[in-house]
């Protein structure tokens, strides 16, 4: 009797996944025009017939995304992910949820995971300025979309909040209360959203002649923790600074943690504002003052690129920006006398 030949044998004979060869042989985004002619030419070779049933099953599919996220124990990324998964559950798009852990200790997730078949879009929120992922999804064919994060030289559409426009309403608002000594803590520059939104305070604070000295610079990674180590170094200084601006709401809430364990009063003492307005931010035993991002809007933006790329649109390269606001709450006030 002899056997049938099944996509395994294909897989095996092509050098690739059972998956990519159910893409390559249905046309689907995701497969590269070699993988898609190697796959072809195994099928050919094998004279193999692919079954009806298994591929009604597999059309019956419904479409995955993996959306790519920091560890959820940052609490930015769980307002994020959940509206993601609301809009694409709207156009009958699945989320597959796929965590890493960024920084210099971090594991990251590898390219053959993403690209091997499993999914029929990712959209990435953990990119860093330089990174080549992008890149290599654009190659592989398979559509893509960077959210809140950007390249530095634009290759995958993209949408983000209004960094600079956000930070250049925090230096006003410092400089109408009276502050000069102002500080920073910084998120990581190798991400836009630590680099723009660094720069554009430092911006910001230039346009009304008040200097920003690398003693008042602190750069941490996102988080509490790191970031009450850094305010603590600050306000211990023996000129210390009256205002401290967070790169992000966990950063700012490391430096009300580093108040509170110093003795020092907010805001009568030290103003501390933030950027992200996530929900603790609110919590009225907290009431930080901070630059609110729409992340609906962020979301259904992302959700609507990747859309029109899964039905065979192009989208260009470029990122879209989402307005943000200052939300005044009670963690600022006027530059007190010393």
């Amino acid at each position: 009797m002899t056997k049938r030949v099944t996509g395994h044998d294909v897989a095996r004979r092509a050098g690739v996944t059972q998956a990519t060869v159910s893409r390559a042989l249905r046309n689907l985004p995701g497969t590269s025009r070699g993988t898609r002619q190697r796959v072809l030419r195994a099928a050919a070779e094998l004279a193999y017939i692919p079954s009806e049933n298994a591929r009604s099953l597999s059309n019956a599919r419904p479409r995955r995304v993996a959306v790519v996220s920091d560890a959820l124990t940052n609490p930015y990324y769980p307002q994020l992910v959940e509206p993601l998964r609301r809009h694409l559950g709207s156009r009958d798009l699945q989320m597959v949820l796929v965590t890493e852990t960024t920084g210099p200790a971090g594991t990251g997730v590898s390219l053959e995971a993403l690209a091997d078949g499993s999914y029929d879009g990712v959209i990435l929120t953990t990119t860093t300025r330089t990174s080549s992922r992008p890149r290599d999804l654009t190659e592989r064919g398979i559509p893509h979309v960077l959210v809140n994060r950007v390249l530095d030289v634009p290759e995958s559409p993209g949408c983000t909040v209004d960094n600079t426009g956000g930070v250049m309403r925090v230096a006003d608002l410092l400089v109408r209360a009276g502050h000069r000594r102002i500080a920073v803590i910084q998120g990581p520059t190798d991400t836009s959203t630590g680099r723009e939104r660094a720069t554009g305070f430092r911006a910001g604070l230039r346009r009304h002649g008040v200097p920003l000295p690398r003693s008042l610079v602190r750069r941490t990674v996102f988080d509490h923790d790191a970031a009450m180590g850094a305010a603590i170094s600050l306000l211990h200084s023996p000129d210390p600074p009256t205002a401290v601006f967070g790169g992000n709401d966990v950063i700012a809430l490391g430096v009300l943690s580093a108040a509170t364990t110093l003795g020092i009063r907010v805001p009568e003492d030290l103003t501390v504002i933030g950027f992200d307005d996530i929900p603790m931010a609110g919590w009225p035993l907290v009431g930080l003052t901070t630059v609110h991002c729409d992340l609906d809007a962020l979301a259904q933006v992302a959700v609507d690129l990747l859309a029109r790329q899964l039905r065979g649109g192009a989208v260009a390269p470029e990122t879209r920006r989402i307005p943000v606001s200052l939300v005044e709450r009670r963690t600022h006030g006027p530059a007190p006398t010393r």
